[in-house]
């Protein structure tokens, strides 16, 4: 058993857990009880992994609470009211991160101007670039690029080819996965004239478009702004956080973004927000606290979403949200409504058949009394 092992009374105590059984057992890694071995504690968070224990040769486990380890033949087991919680700071203790070594690599380009914290290790081929602040205990990956005057908080984590614009501002504890880019100029472009999309707007399209007659050069409106992230943000693999045109977009304090996710221009995304893989939130549109976008949820722009709201995967949020309010569908409504909307939807083929029979025993002239 190579690497560095925790005794399961370590775990325990670091976690907040009860222990069953011997403190002294130490384990390496973490793994799924069927696949768990001696040097493994196996992860059964419920009682359908009662089974899984068997098949595995784990010493130690994680098990709900409840549960009888002696029963399942373990010599140490860790009791948890909600395990899956227990899992996060679990995995968090095993997970060594990225190997980037301590200081900073010798290929890394760092401008002479830039403050590098105490602690703070930056991977081969980063640019550091003129009056960056990186915080104590920062690891800045392979291939990372950070724009002038920009500051990254206290034990960031930025994973390799992340890039991160000039002025941006980030807080402490900040994770970035691999590439994920932080201040971009926002998608904002305007024609001499008001365009075919803006005709549209205005008519619904009523009029129809004159394709060609129209002229649809366009001209970049510029992001003057940066953004401004708060602590303990974490932000997936390819997502994206435009900046702001006049003001900072702004991500708020534990906010976290899955992977693919879109967040334009002028934003500002409020604390402890979830936004899952592909959801997409367009310019100058206001997220309020806790709001989870399901994955492939949509936000259109210059809008305003209350604290609390939950839309459901493939949600489109077209209007204003009064906090609270739980969306599903594209129409969105009401998550109970858009369900029994899906469920005639469903039925809609038995009633045009039914509909179709009584038309036809009508005609007939079998409905005269």
């Amino acid at each position: 058993m190579g690497g560095r092992t925790h005794s399961m009374a370590e775990l325990a105590e670091a976690l907040g857990l009860a222990l069953w059984g011997d403190g002294a057992v130490r384990v390496a890694r973490a793994a799924a009880p069927h696949e768990a071995g001696p040097d493994a504690i196996a992860l059964a968070a419920t009682p359908a992994y009662a089974d899984a224990l068997a098949q595995g040769a784990a010493r130690a486990a994680l098990l709900w609470e409840g549960a009888d380890p002696e029963g399942y033949g373990l010599d140490a087991a860790l009791i948890a009211p909600r395990p899956r919680h227990a899992l996060a700071g679990l995995s968090a203790t095993l997970d060594p991160g990225p190997d980037i070594a301590a200081g900073s690599h010798p290929s890394a380009q760092i401008d002479p101007s830039a403050e590098i914290g105490p602690g703070a290790a930056i991977g081969a081929f980063a640019v550091i670039g003129p009056g960056v602040t990186i915080g104590p205990g920062a690891r800045i990956g392979p291939h990372v690029v950070i724009g002038a005057q920009a500051r990254i908080g206290g034990s960031a984590l930025l994973h390799a080819r992340v890039a991160i614009g000039a002025r941006c501002t980030i807080g402490d504890r900040f994770v970035a996965q691999p590439g994920a880019v932080v201040g971009g100029d926002g998608f904002s472009f305007v024609t001499a004239e008001p365009s075919a999309a803006e005709e549209v707007r205005r008519t619904l399209g009523v009029a129809g478009v004159a394709g060609g007659a129209r002229q649809q050069a366009y001209a970049r409106i510029h992001s003057l702004a940066a953004v401004t992230i708060g602590d303990d943000v974490e932000i997936g693999a390819n997502s994206c956080v435009d900046r702001g045109t006049l003001s900072d977009t702004r991500i708020g304090d534990g906010t976290k973004i899955d992977n693919l996710v879109q967040i334009g221009h002028n934003v500002t995304v409020g604390r402890h927000c979830l936004l899952c893989g592909q959801a997409g939130v367009a310019g100058s549109t206001r997220v309020g606290d806790r709001v989870v976008l399901g994955g492939q949820a949509g936000v259109t722009d210059h809008l305003t979403i209350g604290d609390d709201v939950i839309a459901g995967a493939g949600t489109l949020l077209r209007t204003n949200q009064p906090a609270g309010r739980v969306m599903l569908g594209n129409p969105a409504m009401p998550m109970a409504l858009s369900v029994e909307a899906y469920k005639g939807l469903r039925r809609l083929p038995r009633l045009f058949r039914e509909v179709a029979a009584l038309r036809k025993h009508l005609s007939n002239g079998q409905g005269s009394g």
